[in-house]
């Protein structure tokens, strides 16, 4: 009986030690090792090369997307059973899209808090407006339908830092699905941190608490020298 007894405790504290030895998160930091956050370990993490293009509209082989590839670093995370960067714009499970620009003396010499705002999606009232004509013209169909704006908050960081993070919600196919964007212009002007976290309104209001803490996480790393 005391064997049993001990053999018992003895597989109990194996399986605490094993779940204390589990990671509760993926710490991500990009290339430059300018950029930090962290997601639950519960998402894939997947290549945003596809991405990039689809945001860019740059072909593959073109001169173009091999010049932003040098200084546009990106990765996406997807905690749906079958992972895809088509989750980006759409799904029932969250979706994790970060990514570090270089930006060109052009971009350093016009980047504004309106800018950040729209870095990746229509986010102004200029620049909707800008994507509806441009559909008009091309006779395309509008992805981005019925914006609503959430929240809208002008961040002010250390050593001169600034960006914006802005939560809304656009009509896409028959679903609304809810945006968290964070953007971060570093105290030099020389790069933008954007990360963009999705999912379907419904899904959205449930994980607030959840897709806060991964928000709340995205930070710059100041680096010594």
């Amino acid at each position: 009986m005391k064997k049993a007894r001990a053999l018992i405790a003895l597989m109990v504290a194996i399986q605490i030690l094993s779940a204390c030895g589990q990671p509760e998160f993926t710490y991500v930091k990009d290339k430059g090792g300018t950029t930090y956050f962290k997601v639950p370990v519960s998402f894939t993490q997947l290549n945003a090369q596809p991405i990039e293009l689809f945001l860019s509209g740059d072909h593959p082989d073109s001169r173009a997307a091999a010049l932003r590839a040098q200084r546009v670093w990106s990765t996406a995370f997807d905690q749906s059973a079958d992972p895809s960067v088509r989750h980006l714009l759409g799904s029932a499970e969250p979706f994790v899209y970060a990514t570090v620009h270089q930006l060109t003396q052009e971009q350093r010499d016009s980047i504004s808090l309106n800018e950040l705002r729209d870095f990746i999606l229509p986010v102004t009232e200029a620049t909707r407006h800008g994507y509806q004509q441009r559909s008009m013209v091309l006779r395309q169909p509008m992805i981005f339908n019925r914006f609503e704006p959430i929240s809208d908050e002008v961040l002010t960081l250390d050593a001169g830092a600034r960006g914006v993070h802005v939560r809304f919600n656009y009509e896409i196919g028959t679903d609304i699905q809810t945006f968290d964007h964070t953007a971060i212009l570093d105290e030099k002007g020389a790069t933008v941190s954007v990360m963009l976290i999705g999912c379907q309104s419904i899904c959205f209001r449930k994980r607030a608490a959840e897709f806060d803490k991964i928000a709340s996480s995205f930070k710059l790393l100041r680096l010594p020298g």
